[in-house]
């Protein structure tokens, strides 16, 4: 993520975001699905992390989690969970191979841009070992706009993100939709996607 009036508006919110989110990933199904896809101990990326309540998360189940975002306060926060070892980096300078056996990409790529996407996928393919697990989430729509709160979207479609995947290298296993409200106080509909790299 790059844009910078996305990036000034979780900076500005990221201790409402915080209070948002802390409750709600602590009992998320699909990232407890994640962490028991994972052998114990292993490793484990958050991508664009926010303010690290499913790196805690993750780390209270015994893995070894690394934490990301573009946004300094939301590293700030990341890094007050223990065991979590946060830094700030966007997604264009994540790479590496074979370091993770999980990457929890949860509603962080849909702030990337839609051409950008290709690379940013494949470069996390990398970074995940044989067989390793990836989750996304985006909102479903096939426009690129800002949010009611200034934050710039990229929707997808499900066949587009599918196709996105799959062309990283990706094997889909699971599917789940749903409809939630933002940090912007409205609902949008979801798709999440469970792959194996």
């Amino acid at each position: 993520m790059s844009d910078p009036e996305t990036l000034s508006v979780y900076a500005e919110q990221s201790a409402h975001y915080a209070s948002l989110t802390d409750t709600v990933l602590a009992k998320d199904p699909l990232l407890a699905d994640f962490i028991t896809s994972l052998p114990k101990g292993g490793r484990a990326l958050d991508l664009d992390c926010g303010p690290g309540a499913a790196a805690a998360v993750m780390a209270r189940a015994g893995l070894k989690v690394h934490a990301t975002d573009a946004v300094p306060e939301m590293i700030a926060l990341a890094s007050q969970h223990s065991l979590v070892h946060a830094e700030v980096k966007t997604f264009e300078q994540i790479d590496g191979t074979d370091l993770y056996d999980g990457v929890w990409a949860n509603f962080s790529l849909l702030h990337a841009d839609r051409d950008a996407l290709p690379v940013i996928l494949t470069a996390l393919h990398t970074t995940i070992k044989a067989n390793g697990r990836f989750h996304i989430a985006m909102k479903l729509g096939s426009e690129t706009e800002r949010d009611a709160i200034g934050r710039q979207y990229t929707y997808v479609t499900e066949a587009e993100l599918r196709g996105l995947l799959s062309d990283a290298g990706f094997t889909v296993i699971k599917k789940h939709i749903g409809c939630d409200m933002g940090l912007d106080g409205t609902h949008a509909d979801w798709i999440a996607l469970a792959a194996y790299g």
